[in-house]
C-alpha cells in the first residue's frame, strides 16, 4: 500500500450557533482547530419546524425571466387517478 495518500484524521472541536462545543474527529483542519457552525440542527427551520428563510429571493424571478417566453402547448389525456388500499394514487389509462 502507498503511505501518505490518506489525509489526517485527527480530534477536533465543534462550536454550535448557541456557542455548545463538542469533540468529535475529522479530516477537516489540524489537530484541536475549532470548526465554527452557521447552520446546525439547533437553529435550522428543518429540525426546528419554523418557517424556512428564502436566501435567494431573487432565484425564482431569475428563472421566470429567463423562461418567461418559453410556452409548452398542453394535450389533454385520458387518465383516471385512484387511490390504492394504502391511499398512493396511481394512473390508469
Amino acid at each position: 500500500m502507498k503511505k501518505n495518500i490518506h489525509p489526517k484524521y485527527h480530534q477536533i472541536k465543534v462550536e454550535m450557533t448557541d456557542g455548545t462545543h463538542f469533540e468529535t474527529k475529522s479530516t477537516w483542519g489540524k489537530e484541536g482547530d475549532v470548526l465554527k457552525l452557521e447552520i446546525d440542527p439547533k437553529s435550522h427551520s428543518a429540525w426546528t419546524g419554523g418557517k424556512q428563510k428564502l436566501m435567494d429571493k431573487g432565484r425564482i424571478s431569475k428563472f421566470n425571466k429567463k423562461f418567461q417566453n418559453f410556452k409548452l402547448e398542453k394535450k389533454k389525456l385520458n387518465v383516471k387517478s385512484s387511490l390504492n388500499a394504502y391511499g398512493y394514487s396511481f394512473m390508469a389509462c
